[in-house]
């Protein structure tokens, strides 16, 4: 098994983290070489395939363009690549989004991924937003906003 990572390591050029999945919108900015000058260009588009070939991994952006669907395979550890840029999540059920090919308009978006937030992310309410009250003990702008909804 050490033999196998020690000759990937050899191969690939450019270490690169997957921090997109399938379904998710990227942004992918891509050198262009034109005569003796370099420029980056940005690629925006849903992700619909991630072929998982370990050194060969690819992936697949399509997008619209004038009414016309473009479809482009990028090598994962291509060095041209600068780098790609999550703009959304998207949610999907399927690993392979080739459906989208067919449809057009606004079925073709998909809908946003959401994260639930827990308690513990949420701060903790601070000591200035709390009002003392005659008895002694403090009550907050949000407690006091309900107190008056219900008068």
């Amino acid at each position: 098994m050490n033999i196998i990572e020690t000759i990937k390591k050899e191969i690939v050029p450019v270490q690169r983290d997957l921090n997109f999945e399938v379904g998710d919108t990227v942004k992918v900015h891509y050198k262009i070489v034109e005569g003796n000058r370099e420029r980056i260009q940005v690629f925006e588009g849903v992700v619909i395939a991630i072929g998982n070939k370990s050194v060969g991994r690819t992936f697949t952006v399509r997008r619209i363009s004038y009414d016309i669907g473009v479809e482009r395979i990028f090598p994962f550890y291509s060095p041209r690549i600068e780098k790609v840029e999550v703009v959304r999540k998207g949610k999907k059920r399927r690993s392979k989004l080739y459906f989208l090919r067919q449809r057009t308009g606004k079925s073709v978006k998909l809908k946003e991924r959401r994260f639930k937030t827990k308690a513990a992310d949420v701060a903790p309410m601070q000591e200035t937003d709390k009002q003392p009250l005659p008895d002694g003990g403090t009550k907050s702008e949000a407690e006091e906003g309900r107190a008056e909804e219900k008068t």
